[in-house]
């Protein structure tokens, strides 16, 4: 969902300059990926820092009813599941006390993994850290975990095509976060992959953290533990390599096997006897031969012998072979349907041309409201008038002047020569930037430039506005409704006494 959770819960913003500063040292904004189809662009909740107030009345007092971690309370770290304000559902990873002693090194950590962003991940969208409280807020997978489908499933075994999707899917996700410099996966095991509402697994962001000093990165028996981290205790790329190849024995056996034990059948010509007996047979032996032999590149001894992640997804992309079956029908489970969110109030001229996605009416909008949304934004010293500021301002001139005369891809570089300098940040820019982007086809660009306008001014209509606008032409049709409806609601308060608009 393409939002900040900030129209429904109480959030800790920080001061407009906390936000400028944020936004200029920010290195990228959260990932889309270009290609929706190879790369597996996402499109979530901003990353937000949330009250340990609303985490309370999301998750109803933390009851234990609403515990949805594997090993239930007695679990170190207890997975809720939430609802917010506006009815998205979360988890809730609580830790334990002394889990993150540090608030400082809790909060960065949960900002690195906040900013990644894919369909692949079950991505963070916040952390609370409230006195002695460290929380991590995530969207709510429903479909359970791959070990309660794989290893105590009541209705149907996971067929051989869905065994191969989930590990294909994994390894983008695993590819995807070592593109984005965060490789260290913590105890990749069938329970840290999640299947969504679709049906479609995912890694759950939990194991992006770093270790916490509680905690241990590989919680489960030593069998299944990489053996350079029983030497150093360290987790590397190669570790979590490892670990992937014992969820492929997972995949394969249906069974949790020690990999030394596995290997031995391997080596012993054994694939037979490896393979789930629950498959019946149903399974392409060439296909798995193939599954047979990356998990044992993966399980190799020495690190440096084992694949990457590239090599992972390479070699199990040529294994799916029902590209078109959904995997809810896959897994046997019914399809996961919400009415879409309608608006609940009448819509300004702006929310009805976005409704519409009449670019040119928004175009038209947009000029006419100038820079009124700005004000306040920036409140710059004497000293900071030098010629670099003249320059910028001059860039942003050019820019207005094209916008204006709808020459949009020389607007778009002006505005960039303005956004790029960083001394000034202005939501109007972005939402104008992300309008061009939107009229040049490209719609990524746009909505990250209308995110970027919502973190300089995180209650400003215009920029959720323009987040639907983006999200509709990203086929995000639910996610586009929902913040249309986001949009009006805002736009509502400001009438009732909000800043004018």
């Amino acid at each position: 969902m393409g939002c900040c959770e900030s129209s429904f819960l109480t959030e800790t913003h920080p001061e407009k300059e906390q936000q400028q500063a944020q936004l200029q040292t920010q290195t990228h904004p959260p990932s889309i990926g270009a290609d929706p189809v190879s790369a597996g662009g996402a499109v979530v909740s901003s990353f937000s820092e949330f009250s340990f107030s609303d985490l309370k009345a999301a998750t109803n007092n933390f009851s234990s009813d609403l515990i949805v971690s594997e090993s239930g309370e007695k679990a170190p770290n207890l997975v809720y599941k939430g609802r917010l304000h506006n009815r998205r559902w979360i988890a809730v990873k609580k830790f334990t006390k002394l889990a993150w002693p540090d608030p400082k090194q809790f909060a960065e950590e949960a900002w690195g993994v906040g900013k990644l962003r894919h369909r692949r991940l079950a991505n963070l969208i916040g952390y609370c850290c409230d006195g002695d409280e460290r929380l991590l807020v995530a969207e709510f997978m429903p479909n359970d975990t791959l070990a309660k489908h794989l290893f105590h499933w009541e209705n149907q075994t996971i067929e051989w095509a869905m065994r191969s999707r989930v590990a294909l899917y994994i390894a983008e996700a695993l590819d995807y976060c070592s593109t984005e410099g965060r490789p260290l996966y913590h105890d990749l095991n069938a329970y840290r992959v999640l299947f969504d509402e679709d049906g479609d697994p995912r890694l759950s962001c939990f194991g992006l953290m770093k270790n916490s000093r509680d905690g241990k990165s590989y919680s489960t028996n030593l069998a299944y533990t990489p053996p350079e981290y029983l030497r150093n205790g360290r987790v590397t790329p190669e570790s979590v390599i490892y670990s992937f190849g014992t969820v492929l024995l997972d995949l394969l056996s249906g069974k949790h096997i020690p990999p030394s034990h596995a290997l031995d059948m391997i080596r012993g010509k054994n694939i037979i006897l490896l393979m789930d007996s629950h498959l019946e047979g149903k399974f392409s032996m060439e296909e798995a031969t193939v599954v047979v032999g990356l998990a044992s590149r993966c399980l190799q001894y020495e690190p440096r012998e084992r694949p990457n992640t590239k090599d992972l997804v390479a070699t199990l992309s040529q294994l799916q072979t029902k590209p078109d079956v959904p995997s809810y029908v896959m897994l046997g489970i019914p399809k996961h349907e919400e009415a879409p969110s309608t608006p609940q109030r009448p819509l300004s001229a702006m929310g009805e041309a976005c409704s519409r996605m009449d670019l040119t009416a928004i175009h038209q909008i947009l000029v006419m409201t100038h820079y009124r949304d700005d004000e306040g934004t920036n409140e710059l010293s004497f000293q900071e008038w030098t010629q670099q500021m003249r320059d910028m301002l001059e860039a942003r001139k050019r820019g207005d002047y094209a916008f204006r005369d709808k020459d949009f891809k020389t607007a778009i570089d002006c505005y960039s020569q303005f956004i790029d300098v960083g001394t000034m940040v202005s939501p109007t820019v972005f939402a104008r930037r992300s309008l061009c982007y939107l009229l040049c086809d490209q719609p990524d660009a746009a909505l990250r430039d209308a995110m970027q306008a919502q973190c300089v001014y995180p209650d400003w209509p215009t920029a959720f506005y323009m987040q639907s606008v983006a999200l509709a032409k990203l086929d995000m049709h639910k996610d586009a409704a929902d913040m249309l409806n986001e949009a009006a609601t805002l736009e509502e308060k400001r009438q009732r006494g909000g800043r004018a608009s």
